[in-house]
C-alpha cells in the first residue's frame, strides 16, 4: 500500500479532529491542584495552583487599582494579588474585593516570586470563591 499525499492529508485531518474532540471532552475535568502555602516552592513558579485559607488583610496598591490579599491557610501566609482587570470584573458582577476579608476562600492562581517571597496572581474574578 502506497501512501499518497491525499491519504496523508486525510490521516492528518482525522488525527487533528480526534485531538480536538479529546481536548473538548477532557478539559473541563482538569482541576488545578490544591496545595498548602508551606509547600509552595520556586519549582512551582508559573504553575496554576489553588489554596484555601482565611483572608486576613486586604490592602490596595498606591494607585488603588491593584489589591493585595494576605491569606493564611494554617501552614503559612501568602499574598494573593488581584490586578485591576480582576477587580473590574468583580465590580461588573456587583461584587467587592472587600467582601472576602475575614472569610475562608479558595483562590486559584499562578505562583510567582517577588522579593524572595512566593505570591499568587489571581487569574480572574471566578478564581476566588468564599468557602463555607
Amino acid at each position: 500500500m502506497e501512501i499518497t499525499d491525499d491519504k496523508l492529508i486525510k490521516i492528518a485531518l482525522i488525527t487533528t479532529l480526534v485531538g480536538i474532540i479529546g481536548l473538548i471532552v477532557f478539559t473541563p475535568s482538569i482541576e488545578v491542584k490544591e496545595v498548602n502555602v508551606e509547600d509552595l516552592t520556586k519549582g512551582m513558579i508559573d504553575e496554576q495552583v489553588a489554596i484555601a485559607g482565611v483572608v486576613e488583610e486586604i490592602k490596595p496598591s498606591s494607585s488603588g487599582s491593584t489589591y493585595f490579599l494576605k491569606v493564611n491557610d494554617g501552614t503559612g501566609l501568602i499574598t494573593a494579588i488581584a490586578f485591576d482587570s480582576v477587580v473590574s470584573d468583580m465590580e461588573d458582577s456587583n461584587l467587592s474585593i472587600e467582601m472576602f476579608k475575614d472569610k475562608k476562600v479558595r483562590i486559584d492562581g499562578k505562583v510567582t516570586e517577588y522579593n524572595s517571597k512566593m505570591e499568587l496572581i489571581i487569574s480572574d474574578s471566578s478564581s476566588i470563591k468564599i468557602l463555607n
